[in-house]
């Protein structure tokens, strides 16, 4: 049974797609946005009365956050060290963030087109700490388009 007409989707369900192929669960994905440039276009009408107009302008590049357990993903670890060592050609590439109902169907998508990962952090390692690893990635994008 998927969503009902009025639920509304959950946090805790979602996952990172490279090129089509699920690769990566994730902890928190955060500053996923999208944002266009607004031209503002001032003219005189017929009836001598100043007209203000806003029209959308080009959509900007963006960044996106995505935290995920330590984990040993080839293809998450091959894209991030494209990305690092400057591969360019086969670094960027198509990723989406895709959230899943309560069933794991998907019902969201934030696609990014020619995506790289631009940064890297882990989290802290200490003796005697009973906690997950993690890293947060920095994801780049050309293009957001969500669906």
């Amino acid at each position: 049974m998927s969503l009902q007409p009025g639920d509304a989707l959950t946090s805790h369900n979602f996952g990172l797609q490279i090129d089509g192929v699920m690769v990566e669960y994730l902890a928190e994905v955060s500053g996923l946005s999208l944002e266009q440039d607004v031209i503002e276009y001032q003219q005189v009408s017929a009836q001598g009365v100043p007209v203000v107009k806003k029209m959308p302008g080009v959509q900007k590049a963006g960044t996106a956050t995505v935290v995920r357990g330590m984990t040993q993903s080839k293809a998450f670890n091959d894209w991030i060290n494209q990305s690092v060592r400057g591969e360019m050609s086969s670094a960027r590439k198509n990723a989406t963030i895709m959230v899943m109902d309560y069933q794991n169907n998907p019902v969201k998508r934030y696609n990014m087109r020619n995506a790289w990962c631009s940064k890297i952090d882990t989290s802290t390692v200490k003796a005697g700490e009973a906690s997950a690893l993690t890293e947060s990635v920095t994801i780049t994008f050309e293009e957001l388009v969500i669906e």
